[in-house]
């Protein structure tokens, strides 16, 4: 699935992120003495390294430029529990059920999103239209396009 548009700039990219969606977590917090420290929790810094891994092997070190208006799809397919019915794993398939689980859609937005910062694009500020999509599948996965779109395009 991983492609990219050639031309003189980048205009798109498909890549995906290998496994169960991850949901960006909220800050820990520890407390040393009077001071406190707000830090990252590993499991994030790790989901968040494989997601910058999985679009610089399909960008080939190519970014989108500063000026660039993104549009971000994000497709996040969750594994199908082992326990379900012959007859719901077929409607699942088939995305006639949807995972209603966490984590939520806007959390695996943001982490897909923060993690491309200066990866993918200068900020993830330069996103003006974005749409996360929650399915079930046999591989678990997240599958994400990134395009630029034109000032006439709404």
């Amino acid at each position: 699935m991983d492609n990219i548009v050639e031309d003189e700039a980048m205009r798109q990219i498909k890549f995906s992120v290998p496994g169960q969606p991850f949901g960006k977590q909220r800050p820990k917090f520890s407390r040393a003495g009077q001071y406190v420290k707000t830090y990252t929790p590993d499991e994030t810094v790790s989901y968040e390294n494989l997601v910058k891994l999985m679009y610089q092997q399909a960008a080939k070190g190519r970014m989108f430029k500063d000026e660039d208006m993104l549009d971000v799809r994000v497709i996040a397919y969750y594994e199908i529990p082992k326990s379900v019915s012959k007859k719901k794993r077929k409607l699942m398939l088939e995305h006639r059920i949807r995972p209603t689980k966490k984590p939520d859609w806007d959390n695996i937005g943001k982490i897909i999103c923060d993690s491309l910062n200066k990866v993918a694009y200068h900020d993830d500020a330069a996103v003006v239209d974005a749409q996360v999509r929650k399915f079930y599948s046999e591989q678990p996965r997240v599958d994400v396009t990134i395009r630029v779109i034109g000032p006439n395009e709404i």
